[in-house]
Parts: structure tokens; C-alpha cells; sequence
């Protein structure tokens, strides 16, 4: 398969999925697919609500906008960007990515990679996902498509760590898919590409990425509401403690946003579903749920 001449469909168009589908359109044929009609409509006219990227870049890019899924025919790889919410018992949601996984299988051809930036949980890609593609389209995963993982890694309102200069982590279902994946990838930030082991690897890289900063950020709000008591200034102690070489300079605050406090529960339910309780992943979550009660009190 000749790399320049690949055709991908990215789906989903919201704050990852839009950089992504623009910046591979720069060399490759690419179709940005959205199920919201009018984000779409906008997106079209060069428009961005979310302010991730520019009406000149929107209005001079060759990547094709649509919501019509028939559109989604004769491409060589998918890409889906969708979100992955957790539901009111905190648990995953995995109904945006059955559903862009079902799209998909109505419409990808033999040979077809499908690939997952979505965060979730290790295992999703293979035992959710794949199966599902091959009960909707008849094909066999692994032998008519390859599965792939190449976790998303945007920060909203980040002009410095954007998509083409973040070392960017692929994984396929074999390693002449990731080879491939690395390729593609690599056009778009000069080949600051990492290859996974497998695509469990890769998904766990991610998951633990926001997990390992909420636990962090855990950390210095439960000392900032310890000090509170003593009527001592957490931002004195941590200036002081931040000159040691060695120390982590987080500093205290409410947690929010789409990953942070999401996607340590993706992990939290794997562990739980194998008889592991996560002692201290719950409690960071616990603690930094608790900070916008504390805030509170204290005004």
C-alpha cells in the first residue's frame, strides 16, 4: 500500500479530531466526517466554534467536510476521534465509539485499517471494537482489516503542545499495520513517532497518563487542605519545597475538563472487573472531587 496515496476518513470532528483530519490533509486525501449536521455546515464555511483552528486554515484546506456516512465508501483507513464520557455511576461509556464502529463496518473494504485515538481502558480496541466490526461487516479481523491505537494526545487551548510537535505513540494490529501507522503519523510531526508494543501497550499508556497527573494534582489539594487547618499558605510551603531539585511543582486547584477527571475511571473499571480495587487512584479521585467543596468553605 502506497502511503501517499492513502485515502482516510476521520471521525469525529470535535477538538481532536479536526486538528488531525487538517493536518493529514496536507498530504493525503482525507474526509472529515461529523454526525452533527450543523457543526459540519460550519466547519464548511470556515467557521470553528471551538477555536482550535482558524477560519483561513479551514477555508483553504482539501479536507473534505460531510455528515452523510455513504461518503465514508473506498477509504484505505478510519480513524476515530469520538469522545468516551463515563456514565453517572462512573462507569465507561463506550456508546460513541460502538457507534462510529458500526459506521465504519457498514462501509470499509477488504484491507481497510481502522484505528482508535479514543481513550479507553486496555483491551477495547480488540475485544470490543474488533468484534463488532467483524459481526456488522461480515469481514475478518486481523485477515480482511487491521485494528489500530494511536491515543490522542490534544490539549484545548495549547498553542504549544499541538499535534505537530507532540511525540505521537501507534500501535497496530501487526507490525507491518504499525509500520504503516508511524508512516502516516509521521507526516504530519516529522516522524516523532513512538511504537508500541502492542495496542493494549497502547492504550494503558494513555489511560495512565491523565491518571498518573490527577493523582499528582490529589496530592498537593489534600496537603493544601491540611495546611489550610494550620493556617499555613500551601503556595509559601510549595515555593519553598520547589527548590529542591527533585521535587514535582503541582500546585492546588479544581480538576475538570474532558480527560482528567474521566479517564482514571476507565481504568479504575478494568482494574475492579479483574479483582484489583484501586486504592489510590480512587482516593486522587475522591480528593480532587472533594477541592470544589473546600474552595467553597474557604470563600
Amino acid at each position: 500500500m502506497m502511503v501517499p496515496h492513502l485515502k482516510i476518513a476521520v471521525l469525529g470532528l470535535g477538538y481532536v479530531g479536526l486538528p488531525l483530519a487538517l493536518a493529514l490533509a496536507r498530504k493525503f486525501k482525507v474526509t472529515g466526517f461529523d454526525v452533527n449536521a450543523g457543526r459540519v455546515a460550519e466547519l464548511a464555511k470556515g467557521h470553528d466554534r471551538n477555536g482550535e483552528s482558524s477560519n483561513a486554515v479551514l477555508r483553504s484546506t482539501t479536507l473534505d467536510f460531510t455528515y452523510s456516512e455513504y461518503d465514508l465508501s473506498n477509504h484505505d483507513i478510519f480513524i476515530v476521534t469520538v469522545p468516551t464520557p463515563i456514565t453517572d455511576d462512573f462507569k465507561p461509556d463506550l456508546s460513541y465509539v460502538e457507534s462510529a464502529a458500526m459506521l465504519v463496518a457498514n462501509h470499509m473494504k477488504k484491507g481497510a485499517i481502522v484505528v482508535f485515538e479514543s481513550t479507553v481502558y486496555p483491551g477495547v480496541t480488540e475485544d470490543v471494537c474488533g468484534p463488532l466490526l467483524e459481526n456488522v461487516s461480515g469481514l475478518v479481523c486481523g485477515h480482511d482489516f487491521y485494528l489500530g491505537y494511536s491515543p490522542e494526545r490534544i490539549n484545548p487551548g495549547d498553542t504549544a503542545h499541538t499535534i505537530e510537535n507532540v511525540t505521537k505513540i501507534v500501535a497496530g494490529q501487526t507490525k507491518e499495520v504499525s509500520s504503516l501507522l508511524a508512516q502516516v503519523y509521521g507526516t504530519i510531526n516529522e516522524n516523532n513517532i513512538f511504537i508500541a508494543t502492542d495496542i493494549k501497550t497502547a492504550e494503558a499508556a494513555k489511560v495512565i497518563e491523565n491518571a498518573q497527573r490527577d493523582i499528582n494534582i490529589a496530592f498537593v489539594n489534600e496537603v493544601t487542605m491540611i495546611l489550610s487547618k494550620m493556617g499555613v499558605s500551601a503556595y509559601d510551603v510549595l515555593e519553598a519545597a520547589g527548590t529542591k531539585w527533585n521535587f514535582l511543582k503541582f500546585t492546588p486547584g479544581l480538576v475538570g475538563g474532558h480527560c482528567i477527571g474521566v479517564d482514571p475511571y476507565y481504568l479504575t473499571y478494568k482494574a475492579l472487573a479483574l479483582g484489583y480495587n484501586p486504592d489510590v487512584i480512587l482516593a486522587g479521585r475522591r480528593i480532587n472531587d472533594d477541592m470544589g467543596a473546600h474552595v467553597a468553605r474557604k470563600l
